[in-house]
């Protein structure tokens, strides 16, 4: 704890109290494939000046600080909160993706990839190791790449794109320990020397241009995208984030698939998102239908399993290069509380497959006793 203690500039009795308090938590399960990592912490909650998710570090080459991923504000009035965030300043209109978000570093000798809640994650460091330069960190080493990581062998989030494996695509490149933000141009120039996928920015325009911005989120929702965030130029100012219909439809879907899991105002959340969206892009009834189908159909079907005997199951298709990450991963899962099962394991020329299922307890006893005629 000591070694957290000098990082956050603390005495060593407040971050002792940090950690009885459940704000300071263990950060990484001990394996050889961290090898670089002698200990690590993580923020749970929000503390002084460092967010949910920062790290601090105990690697053979010293102390770092990952700080967490700033919280990005949502407008819900597209027109009204641009002007009055941004005013007439010119913006990147960026595609927000559809993945989990991961911060990847250098500790030591190798690559680690962090999840946002401050876990160095087995799994998503053995696929980082493999699809991102080293070299790039041979020129930044005090900087992370912030990058969503999406594909069809993805652990948290399901796949929309239609990408095979796992693929990290960078939105931000910060300064770890201040998590000062490259310039948008810098921050291009860069990824594209060292050969690196980026998040598209699909416009840079105005904020006042409200009729190409519009055009823009509509085309994002007819292709089934999750939406937009607005950056400006120089990231100076704070980035906003606006979604579309189809993700707050597919959140619902989601959600009251695994209603138990999900908070009322999770829930509600995306339910009012969808009504202003309504007001300012023009409601019609297949917009409305939409919503209602993304609400009753997950769930009924959450229903008809659990009347057929069977438990809500949340399945992932994983591949690992080796038995020893897979370990390790499930460690991981643990560490995380996840309840889960192995449904196959099989050895291909691809390297390890496994299918497993996160078991979804609270939403299946709650319709279990439902259906037995308990009350609410």
């Amino acid at each position: 704890m000591n070694f957290v203690a000098e990082a956050l500039n603390l005495s060593k009795f407040s971050a002792e109290r940090l950690f009885e308090r459940g704000i300071l938590k263990k950060a990484f399960i001990k394996t050889d494939f961290f090898k670089d990592v002698i200990d690590a912490y993580r923020i749970e909650k929000k503390f002084g000046i460092y967010e949910e998710g920062t790290v601090v570090i105990k690697g053979k080459d010293g102390l770092k600080v990952v700080r967490g991923f700033p919280k990005i504000k949502r407008i819900l009035s597209l027109e009204s909160g641009l002007k009055k965030h941004f005013g007439d300043r010119m913006v990147a209109v960026e595609e927000k993706m559809n993945g989990y978000n991961v911060r990847v570093v250098k500790i030591g000798e190798e690559i680690y990839a962090i999840t946002r809640r401050g876990l160095i994650c087995p799994y998503t460091t053995e696929k980082a190791r493999e699809k991102i330069p080293m070299d790039f960190f041979d020129e930044y080493e005090d900087f992370m790449l912030c990058c969503e990581a999406i594909g069809n062998a993805s652990p948290y989030v399901a796949d929309y794109y239609g990408i095979e494996g796992l693929e990290f695509f960078v939105f931000d490149v910060r300064k770890c320990e201040t998590n000062v933000a490259m310039r948008i141009e810098d921050k291009e120039k860069i990824l594209e020397k060292h050969g690196i996928k980026k998040v598209e920015i699909l416009k840079k325009c105005s904020a006042s241009e409200i009729e190409e911005i519009m055009g823009v989120i509509k085309g994002l929702n007819e292709k089934k995208r999750e939406g937009v965030v607005f950056k400006d130029m120089e990231m100076q100012l704070e980035p906003l984030k606006y979604t579309t219909s189809f993700a707050n439809c597919s959140d619902l879907a989601y959600a009251f698939r695994f209603f138990e899991e999900y908070s009322r105002d999770f829930m509600l959340a995306r339910i009012i998102r969808e009504a202003f969206q309504a007001f300012e892009f023009g409601y019609s009834d297949e917009r409305a239908l939409r919503l209602g189908k993304s609400i009753l159909e997950s769930a009924i079907e959450s229903i008809k399993r659990v009347k057929a005997g069977e438990e809500v199951l949340e399945k992932s298709r994983l591949l690992f290069s080796s038995e020893k990450v897979y370990e390790a991963f499930k460690l991981h899962l643990k560490l995380l509380g996840i309840s889960f099962r192995e449904l196959e394991v099989k050895k291909s020329e691809k390297g390890l497959e496994v299918v497993i299922a996160r078991v979804m307890r609270a939403t299946t006893d709650r319709i279990r006793s439902l259906l037995e005629g308990n009350p609410w």
